[in-house]
Parts: structure tokens; sequence; C-alpha cells
């Protein structure tokens, strides 16, 4: 008997369970990035997905796991990551300043988790 193909749950991007991702100067030497998810729902499922793992972000950062620190924040259903600066700033290879567009590469990341 003929069976439709099964349709697998979505797996949802970063930016699809997070109201608000920005990142910002931790200092010179440092870059932290909030995730502020959109529920207590979406924080319980996603705060602890592989993708948004200190090794998935050192991986995209290119910096050394050891050094990527993870804050969870369940009272404001979020999470603050973190990580090493490639150049401290203000230096002379200094690219954003105020580590205002660091979060950039976390917006599409494809969650792990199925909603």
């Amino acid at each position: 008997m003929w069976q439709p193909p099964r349709k697998s749950l979505p797996v949802p991007k970063l930016n699809e369970v997070c109201r608000y991702i920005r990142s910002k100067n931790a200092g010179p030497f440092w870059v932290t990035v909030d995730l502020f998810f959109d529920s207590g729902e979406s924080y319980a499922k996603y705060h602890d997905d592989p993708a948004i793992s200190a090794a998935a972000i050192a991986d995209i950062y290119g910096v050394d796991a050891a050094l990527v620190k993870r804050f969870p924040v369940p009272s404001l259903n979020m999470v603050k990551i973190s990580y090493p600066r490639a150049t401290p700033q203000g230096g002379v290879h200094e690219r954003d300043m105020h580590s205002g567009q660091q979060f950039v590469p976390l917006l599409q990341l494809q969650l792990m988790s199925r909603s």
C-alpha cells in the first residue's frame, strides 16, 4: 500500500528561535554574543543545542574551544557567549572596533534540535 513520504519536522535556524541576537565588546581582548530566545520554551529546547556549543562557536570564529565561555541566563531566556578577539581592540588590523557585527555568522546557523 502506497503511503506519502513522511515529512520530517523542520530544524530551525538560530534567528528563527531568537528574538534578538547581538554582539559587543567585552573589553579589548574579548567579544560577547547575546542570544535572546523568543520564549521560555525556545530557551529550554535550544540553549544547549550543539550548533551553539563552545566547540561550534570556536570553529565559526577560529578560536580555541577551551577559551569560549558560555553563560546561560534562564531568567532572561538568553545565553551569553564570550570568546577572545582575533586582534586587540583598536589594533592596526582591527576591522570591527566595537564588535557590533560579529553576530552575523550566527543568524543563519542551522540548529540541530527539532522543533
